[in-house]
């Protein structure tokens, strides 16, 4: 709507050179569109007031904040008083932020939060009692670490060893000069058992010429200390250098554990080194016999490394056992949560996220993939009865009537998804527990289609259950806030007053829970969801976008 500004035009000329009365001119400039269409979209009254409450006196239109942005009582929390009925933390009720490192719970932040929006007449809904994300994995994960038989303190550990009772040869090998044999019994160290004997034939140009290598896994690396310990003897007094070789042959440095001396009576000898970075990487000890034509012997070697943190023995945990102790921390967690909560929270997403989305007919699981340092898979010791289990903890320590939702993602994108979740509500029933509501999330974005939305509202609405859009901000199919134009913007009102249409048209109305937006503003560059996307009714500076209006009439068309 364009607007007309009125102005005057003193003749200033004109009066300078006559007498007759001064008469403005006036005249009219269009205001710019831009301006007009901001005033129009500021114009319009609170969100929350387009309810018609005698209709719907139930139905909650939400919004997601942080727990800070509510209790410190800023611009956001003036923003949700106004335009929102309820409001749901993205973080800060989950398990994650509540339990610490011993198990325990730490609820003040949540008290507080409850007596903040009670202050308000806002209703506060829970997020989320079961999920495979925002958990303290670390403590669920140390209820079910193997058990500990025993320990050492710091200490030295065999990494390999050669007594030569065996023909075994797996960790020793030898070059072609260097000819091995066995002593016979009785010829060993001490006259016990037998030794390995090693023959170099004739006087060598070079040491290395006739080599017996030691292997030893794994590598060397820099700043270990190791001990070499062996009983040796020649048929004639010699000494002979070691070498640090990567594998047998691989020379790598011209010392590694020292000069032997060896004389026809057995001796021990013994070298601790500290590995250099010469010697890094090296894996094989290198004896090189080549200067003495004589036999060599070799008895109970040992090779340690020094442990600065000893060693631990352990024994897995049964599944049943793990199963008994994850079952107990979720019961624990519930619990305590819910005590503290359920004065003022009447509704909870009990479970989040339950289906595999390659298998939508099957539950997520965490086996065979690399987790995240908050994940924690309830399903991988509880079985598919976890959610079972779930639904009966929040009936029993939550009030009696309070609604529980099961909630998941793209169930708009994905439909076998969507009728998977629905199988699975049935078989939660089956098992004797009660789900009252599904929520869809609805992380979307214009180029969404429009018919898969339509099929899953009436997916969802042939339940029976409560239906709740439960997360819902819309994208503009990857366009970042700085590529973002004013078509591209009325593309994602469009939509936003799509989805809230067809939420009404399609979904009776004692199915209705209501609508919760999980972006209120666009995305910010360093945000760790939808980075720098304008997903939001607002932008980063509060000012109300094209979408506000569009849901805004959505409401007041919807909900009369």
């Amino acid at each position: 709507m364009n607007k007309l500004y009125k102005m005057a035009l003193g003749l200033s000329a004109i009066l300078a050179t006559s007498c007759s009365t001064y008469e403005p001119l006036e005249y009219g400039v269009l205001k710019p569109e831009s301006i007009a269409l901001q005033e129009d979209i500021d114009a319009y009254p609170a969100l929350k007031s387009y309810i018609n409450r005698r209709t719907y006196p139930n139905f909650k239109f939400g919004v997601a904040l942080s727990l800070s942005e509510y209790v410190n009582k800023g611009v956001m929390y003036r923003l949700a008083n106004k335009n929102f009925d309820e409001i749901v933390l993205g973080y800060e009720m989950k398990h994650g932020a509540v339990v610490q490192a011993n198990g325990n719970l730490a609820l003040d932040n949540v008290s507080k939060l409850l007596e903040t929006a009670k202050e308000n007449n806002v209703t506060v809904y829970g997020h989320t009692l079961c999920w495979h994300a925002n958990q303290n994995a670390n403590y669920l994960k140390s209820l079910i670490a193997p058990d500990i038989l025993s320990s050492t303190g710091p200490g030295w550990d065999l990494i390999t060893a050669a007594d030569f009772e065996s023909d075994a040869t797996s960790n020793f090998q030898t070059n072609a000069n260097a000819v091995t044999s066995y002593t016979a019994v009785g010829e060993g160290a001490n006259g016990v058992g037998r030794a390995l004997k090693i023959n170099n034939a004739s006087v060598r140009a070079n040491d290395w010429e006739s080599q017996f290598f030691l292997k030893f896994s794994p590598a060397a690396v820099v700043g270990e200390k190791y001990i070499l310990k062996m009983d040796v003897k020649a048929d004639v007094s010699a000494s002979y250098p070691t070498q640090a070789h990567v594998t047998p042959g691989a020379y790598k440095h011209w010392d590694f554990f020292g000069t032997i001396s060896a004389t026809p009576t057995w001796t021990t000898y013994t070298k601790e080194i500290t590995v250099t970075s010469d010697m890094a990487t090296c894996g094989t000890i290198a004896f090189n016999l080549g200067k003495n034509a004589t036999n060599y012997y070799f008895d109970n070697i040992t090779l340690t490394k020094y442990n600065a943190t000893g060693s631990v023995q352990t024994k897995e945990k049964t599944p049943e056992l793990k199963k008994t102790l994850i079952t107990n921390a979720l019961d624990k967690w519930m619990a305590g949560m819910l005590n503290v909560s359920k004065p003022y929270v009447k509704a909870w997403d009990v479970v989040n996220e339950p289906m595999d989305d390659g298998k939508p007919y099957e539950l997520k699981t965490g086996v065979g993939r690399i987790l995240a340092g908050d994940e924690f898979y309830w399903q991988d010791y509880m079985g598919k009865d976890y959610a079972v289990t779930a639904f009966q903890l929040a009936r029993k320590y939550g009030n009696a009537n309070d609604i529980l939702f099961i909630n998941d993602y793209n169930l708009e994108y994905n439909l076998d998804k969507c009728r998977g979740i629905i199988a699975y509500v049935n078989y939660i029933e089956s098992k004797g527990a009660k789900v009252d509501g599904i929520g869809t999330q609805m992380h979307i974005d214009i180029k969404s289609d429009k018919g898969k939305i339509a099929e899953m509202f009436k997916l969802l609405a042939a339940t029976g259950k409560l239906i709740k859009i439960s997360e819902l901000d819309i994208g503009l199919a990857g366009v970042k806030t700085a590529g973002a134009t004013q078509d591209l913007y009325k593309e994602q009102a469009e939509m936003y007053k799509y989805v809230i249409d067809k939420y009404f048209e399609l979904i009776p109305a004692n199915q209705r829970y209501g609508i919760t937006l999980w972006s209120p503003l666009d995305s910010p560059a360093n945000s760790s969801w939808r980075a720098d996307e304008p997903v939001g009714l607002w932008t980063r500076q509060y000012v109300r976008k094209m979408a506000y209006s569009y849901v805004a009439e959505a409401m007041k068309a919807n909900s009369k």
